[in-house]
This record gives structure tokens, C-alpha cells and sequence, in this order.
């Protein structure tokens, strides 16, 4: 079974040309960043990829991309998870997972419409994991199109196959994040948390790092919180304070925003995207990434990160 490193996740974007195909080059380049921030992981073909807008061929592309251009230090798992038959689904994971990749994570809300139990969703997922018997897995709260939290009940049944090696926890709440943990205590499965207003508090119970938008603004201050936050606590508050405060530019233009900070960064890709129109990105909104790009770099020589 696969095991997942501790730190921060990428969650990968896809850069689009202006006639909106892929964009290759721009993609390199987005590795290549990430590999210079020093990140853990990348979360390929999720939803900052904008997986619901990409055709089957694009994801195959994409990943296959992804892993020829990616350090091996920096570990690879795929979602692309957007199938709702169990058919469907089953084809989708073995098109996408390979042995480059260290799960294949499935999304809660493509097993049960949101009028439906978890005991259907139980029963769906149960046997796309009998289908996918030598894939390892995970769980990620993707909020599109709807967002349905993982239950104590689906979450003993993912421990209980030994199957599952990864969550992107979504669900913000400090309480139900300790109730999880302890709920996957020995279980091999690794949370990561995508919330940056709870992140250190969550490292601290004992969540395995952090996988989230802001990683795609300026991840070197998720990478210092999770691999420091025991050794130096003064210096970790003060780093949870700044990255808890600068999150709240996340909403609602990302992931626009994200691109456009890059292209700030020296990453050289366009606005546009498949999930928010680009050119509702006003002057206003351009200055406002300005700003908070010029701020991490001041923030960066104020906490020494």
C-alpha cells in the first residue's frame, strides 16, 4: 500500500491558452514552480485542475504530463473522478490511476445525489472498491457540484477495507476534524486539510499537512508551517496568523486570482478558464492580486520563511 508523505499538496491547476486548449508549456513551467516552493505532493486532475471541464482525453494527457514532468521527490496522486455509473467509474480509474501515481481519490458526491443516504452512497462505493481491487485509494470533499461531507459511518467503512491511503478533509471545523482523526488513528490514512484558518491548530492534533488553493499563491508558507510547527511554535502562530488572514482572497474569482499571481510570480500562463469567465476579472481585482502577491514577499522577509 501506498504511503503519503506529510506536507503540502498542490492542488494543480490546468493553464489554458487563449483558444483554450491545454497549455503545455504553461504546465512545465506550474511543475517546475512547484518544484522550487519545495512542495510534498501534487494533487493532479482535481478540482483547482477544473476536472468537470475537461474532456477524457484531456485528463489522460494532463496526467501523463504531470508524471513525466515531475521530480520523483514530489509524489503524484489523480483524481478525474467525475463518472456517476459504477461502470463509468471504473473505467475512468483504471484509464487515469498508474504506478507513478500514489491513489486514485474518489469524490463522496459522484456515489449519491444529494437527496440520497449515505447507506446508498455506502453501498455504491463499496463495490466500485471491489471493482478497483490493486488501486489505492482516496477521499477528497470536492465541493462542485455539490459538496457532501464524508460521515463517521462512511469513514469507519473506508478504514475498515485497507484501501484507502489519503483525505482532503473540506469541512473547516476544528471539532469534526479531531472527531476524524481520532477516527483514523493507526488506520494508514492520511489527512490533509484544505482550510488555512484551522491548519496549525489541525497539524497540532495531528492532520498530516495541508491541501489546498493557496498553495497555487504562495505555498512556501504552507510548506515552512508543516515541516516547523513543532520546532519553532511563536514562529508558527504568527505564520497561522498571516495565512489565515490572506485566505480569505481565495473567493470567489479563484481560480483566476491564483492564475493571475502566478503570471506575477514569473509562471508564464493566461487567465483563462473553463470554470470562471476571465474577463469578469476587473482592474480592481488585478490590483487586489498585485497587492497581496507584493505582501507575501514582504511577509516572507518578516517571518524569514
Amino acid at each position: 500500500m501506498s504511503h503519503i508523505k506529510n506536507g503540502t499538496w498542490a492542488t494543480m491547476l490546468t493553464p489554458f491558452t487563449d483558444d483554450n486548449r491545454i497549455d503545455f508549456y504553461g504546465m512545465e513551467k506550474l511543475l517546475a514552480y512547484y518544484a522550487h516552493k519545495e512542495i510534498d505532493g501534487i494533487f493532479a486532475l482535481c478540482q483547482s485542475s477544473e476536472l468537470f471541464f475537461l474532456s477524457p482525453q484531456e485528463k489522460a494527457d494532463i496526467l501523463q504530463f504531470v508524471v513525466q514532468h515531475t521530480p520523483k521527490s514530489i509524489q503524484i496522486i489523480v483524481s478525474g473522478n467525475t463518472a456517476f455509473t459504477l461502470a463509468e467509474q471504473t473505467e475512468e480509474a483504471n484509464r487515469l490511476y498508474n504506478s507513478d501515481c500514489s491513489a486514485y481519490v474518489v469524490l463522496p458526491n459522484r456515489f449519491a445525489a444529494p437527496e440520497e443516504s449515505d447507506d446508498v452512497l455506502l453501498e455504491r462505493l463499496s463495490r466500485f472498491v471491489d471493482a478497483v481491487p490493486d488501486i489505492p485509494l482516496g477521499l477528497y470533499e470536492c465541493p462542485y457540484p455539490y459538496k457532501r461531507l464524508v460521515s463517521p459511518k462512511i469513514l469507519r467503512y473506508c478504514v475498515q477495507t485497507g484501501r484507502f491511503v489519503f483525505m482532503k478533509d473540506t469541512c473547516c471545523d476544528l471539532q469534526r476534524i479531531r472527531e476524524r482523526l481520532d477516527l483514523l488513528s493507526g488506520s494508514g490514512i492520511s489527512l490533509f486539510n484544505a482550510n488555512a484558518a484551522t491548519l496549525l491548530e489541525s497539524l497540532r492534533m495531528g492532520a498530516s499537512g495541508y491541501c489546498g488553493v493557496m498553495t497555487n499563491l504562495h505555498p512556501e508558507f504552507y510548506v515552512w508551517l508543516c515541516r516547523h510547527f513543532r520546532d519553532e511554535p511563536e514562529k508558527a502562530e504568527q505564520v497561522q496568523q498571516y495565512i489565515g488572514t490572506c485566505s480569505v482572497i481565495e473567493y470567489p474569482q479563484y481560480p483566476v486570482n491564483a492564475k493571475y499571481s502566478l503570471s506575477l510570480q514569473g509562471v508564464p500562463i493566461g487567465l483563462t478558464s473553463r470554470t470562471k469567465d476571465a474577463g469578469k476579472f476587473t482592474a480592481s481585482n488585478k490590483l487586489e492580486v498585485e497587492q497581496f502577491t507584493k505582501l507575501s514577499a514582504l511577509a516572507r522577509g518578516w517571518l524569514q520563511i
